[in-house]
C-alpha cells in the first residue's frame, strides 16, 4: 500500500514562494506518475502539475511559476511555486500511479492534501 503524505503549505503574500514535498512510503515510486491537484473553495479539484519519468507537465495558467521535480532516493516529490497569486490558493494534493504516463487521469492513489493560502 502506498502512503502519500504532503508538507510545505502555509499562508504566503502574493508574489512570495512556498515549496510542497509529497514524501511516499510504502514502495518505490521512481516508475510511478506523480501528481499534483489542487482544490479551491467552492471549486472543483483541478491538475496542477505531474512527473513521470523526467518529463513533466503543468496546468497553462501557472507554467513559467511552479516546477514539478522529484528525487528517487528520497521518493519525495516536490512543486516549487513562486510568484504566487491569490488565485493560487487552495488545498493541494500530492498524487501517485503505477501506469507512468504523464498524460494520464486516474490516481490510484491521494494524500490528505496542505493548504495554501495566498493574502493579496
Amino acid at each position: 500500500q502506498v502512503q502519500l503524505v504532503e508538507s510545505g503549505g502555509g499562508l504566503v503574500q502574493a508574489g512570495g514562494s512556498l515549496r510542497l514535498s509529497c514524501a511516499a512510503s510504502g514502495r518505490t515510486l521512481s516508475d510511478y506518475v506523480m501528481g499534483w491537484f489542487r482544490q479551491a473553495p467552492g471549486k472543483e479539484r483541478e491538475f496542477v502539475a505531474a512527473i513521470a519519468g523526467q518529463t513533466t507537465r503543468v496546468l497553462n495558467s501557472v507554467k513559467g511559476r511552479f516546477t514539478i521535480s522529484r528525487d528517487n532516493a528520497k521518493n519525495t516529490v516536490y512543486l516549487q511555486m513562486n510568484s504566487l497569486k491569490s488565485e493560487d490558493t487552495g488545498v493541494y494534493y500530492c498524487a501517485a500511479d503505477r501506469n507512468g504516463l504523464i498524460t494520464t487521469r486516474q490516481y490510484a492513489y491521494w494524500g490528505q492534501g496542505t493548504q495554501v493560502t495566498v493574502s493579496s
